[in-house]
């Protein structure tokens, strides 16, 4: 009896897979090559956390020896290395009570590159969301910061096949905003 209420479980979802795929196949062709893992990768770091946010996000370890001005200074001079603009900056607090769990200091640095900003706003007014490009500085009560920025897989990969001018624009940004707040998580220059 369980054998045969898994087998038609099985072709029932054989049946919608086939007619899901019927029904958008020449739409999910036209996707970029790399949207279906992309899209299956924030699908997983989902089903293992539970945290939408953090599936979205790439993350750096602080060097203990690096403090919040530390970063601050790299940010800044990482930025012009990578042909970005520090477009703002805020201290959003600091809680000299906070518990070992909890957030003590929080920091938050903009970033753009106006040109490349220029070009995808023609593209697409909705890139806009995600512009200024964003680094985040916590640092908890126990000690232990961390530099949080999004990953930017969804925006190049997760549409339509971006032609070669912005393929090559999103990467540099990309590249940007993964070396930026990893090279300054070490206090780098």
């Amino acid at each position: 009896m369980i054998k045969n209420i898994l087998a038609l479980i099985g072709a029932i979802v054989l049946v919608v897979g086939a007619g899901a795929y019927f029904k958008m196949g020449s739409d999910i062709q036209r996707l970029d090559k790399g949207a279906l893992p992309a899209y299956m990768d924030m699908f997983e770091k989902v089903l293992k956390d539970g945290d939408p946010a953090k599936a979205m996000m790439k993350e750096f370890k602080v060097d203990e020896d690096v403090s919040g001005d530390d970063v601050k200074e790299s940010v800044y001079a990482l930025a012009e290395e990578y042909n970005m603009r520090v477009t703002g900056y805020v201290k959003m607090f600091t809680k000299e009570d906070a518990k070992p769990d909890e957030v003590k200091e929080a920091r938050i640095f903009s970033l753009c590159s106006l040109h490349i900003a220029k070009v995808f706003l023609n593209h697409s007014p909705y890139f806009g969301g995600f512009m200024p490009c964003r680094i985040m500085y916590i640092q908890y009560g126990n000690g232990d910061a961390k530099l949080i920025t999004m990953d930017l897989t969804l925006a190049i990969h997760g549409g339509y096949q971006l032609g070669d001018e912005m393929s090559k624009l999103a990467t540099k940004v990309d590249v940007a905003m993964t070396e930026i707040p990893e090279r300054a998580a070490k206090g780098d220059f």
